[in-house]
């Protein structure tokens, strides 16, 4: 049954895009995060269907008028030197045919985020794909949520087979990735259901969090907790619920959550950080005798021979976004992949300013508090886990500079009124 309604709903949803096209990236997005066809067990499970939305919404493109550009800016330059640079280190990748296979998955998630500038244009339609988002990833965050509850933390929490998240280390990044985006949308519903729901949604996905038992995951959580208080404007209240919320999270976990994240402390005696520690120096000793590193799917048993030998026996991915793109694309690679977290940064920050005292665009102003947080959570958390690929702030980085356009046409269009008044 389940594989029929999957189906039913790409088959209507690649017909719609022909006459919408962004329907297209609001159905890639529903299967790119949720991957509803490997909750089924039939034919369904192995179907293609995120090619084929992919290529319904390209053939669409073509034929679309509802369209924008996107625009030449800090963000995009260094975006697409990114890209550009990501295929000069596969042409010339140590392993050249495994690299070209990454390169194709990387360029996919790349040109989804990019087509989604182009046609994702107003408000509405930006708010429609982040429901899209939240509710997919959202479904496992509140089902690991209540998974926790249950068993009292005794178990962890995994993400869905076959996806970027279906470890749990990486899902519990992913859901606090989703939390901010949920509590914009807590602040921005009208209907006080949605809003209690919503509400709900938040508090299961912290229990997720700390059910995935992944110690990025908790320096995560302390780093958006950090950032909402310094950004609240009641400091001594919202410390308060801060504070009390931390408390029945942690009153809640087993003694076996404590000693897993008492290992962050005793880091030198645990096999799994020491192994990080020596996935880290392998890809210094990598960009520091390559300038463009040594390609995709750069870390295995016998470069590890050549470039950390005593650690070759212990050998395994980087387990950091930073660490992943410096063994894959050199120095140059992990400049350009810093320089456009920084300039989205910094855009936020520009549109924050701008919205701060104008009712009239407040919601911009949430959802830029809101993505800035989430793009946090991802650089802190991401800091220990191989996710620089990962679809979800990519589209956040689509995001940012479909505000900038949204807001600036908005303070533009305002200027614009009162000097014809």
């Amino acid at each position: 049954m389940r594989d029929i309604v999957v189906t039913l709903i790409v088959i209507v949803g690649c017909f719609y895009t022909f006459k919408r096209p962004y329907i297209g990236i609001l159905l890639w997005s529903w299967i790119s995060y949720m991957n509803p066809h490997r909750l089924s067990w039939g034919f369904a499970y192995s179907m293609p269907f995120a090619k084929i939305t992919a290529l319904c919404l390209l053939l669409s493109l073509l034929f679309s008028k509802d369209r924008q550009r996107i625009p030449i800016n800090s963000i995009s330059i260094p975006w697409i030197l990114f890209l550009l640079w990501m295929l000069l280190t596969t042409i010339f990748s140590y392993y050249t045919e495994p690299a070209f296979e990454m390169f194709s998955r990387v360029i996919k998630i790349q040109l989804i985020s990019l087509i989604t500038i182009v046609l994702i244009n107003n408000i509405e339609k930006l708010r429609q794909l982040i429901w899209v988002i939240v509710l997919s990833i959202g479904y496992f965050s509140i089902k690991g949520g209540l998974f926790t509850i249950l068993t009292g933390g005794s178990h962890r929490v995994w993400g869905p087979p076959g996806s970027y998240i279906e470890d749990n280390n990486a899902l519990a990044v992913a859901v606090i990735m989703v939390i901010p985006l949920m509590i914009y949308l807590y602040q921005t519903v009208d209907n006080q259901k949605v809003k209690t729901g919503m509400l709900v949604a938040v508090i299961l996905s912290f229990f997720t969090a700390l059910g995935s038992q992944s110690r990025g995951a908790l320096l995560a959580i302390g780093a958006i907790g950090l950032i909402f208080w310094l950004k609240s404007s009641s400091k001594i209240l919202s410390g308060g619920v801060i504070a009390v919320m931390v408390s029945i999270l942690l009153v809640f976990m087993p003694e076996t959550w404590y000693q897993r994240m008492n290992t962050m402390q005793t880091y030198d005696s645990d096999h799994s950080a020491m192994t990080r520690l020596s996935a880290w120096e392998y890809a210094l000793n990598v960009a520091n005798d390559n300038i463009i590193g040594l390609g995709f799917q750069a870390f295995s048993y016998e470069t590890f021979l050549i470039y950390n030998f005593k650690a070759a026996d212990q050998w395994q991915g980087a387990h950091s976004i930073y660490f992943l793109v410096l063994g894959d694309h050199g120095w140059p690679g992990l400049f350009l992949f810093l320089l456009i977290f920084f300039q989205v940064r910094n855009v936020l920050k520009g549109i924050i300013k701008k919205t701060n005292d104008d009712e009239n665009l407040k919601e911009y102003n949430i959802l830029a508090k809101m993505i800035l947080i989430s793009l946090v959570a991802y650089l802190v958390g991401g800091a220990f886990l191989s996710l620089s690929y990962y679809d979800l702030p990519w589209h956040l980085v689509s995001f940012v500079v479909i505000l900038k356009i949204m807001v600036d046409k908005a303070v533009n269009t305002r200027v614009a009124e009162h000097d014809f008044s």
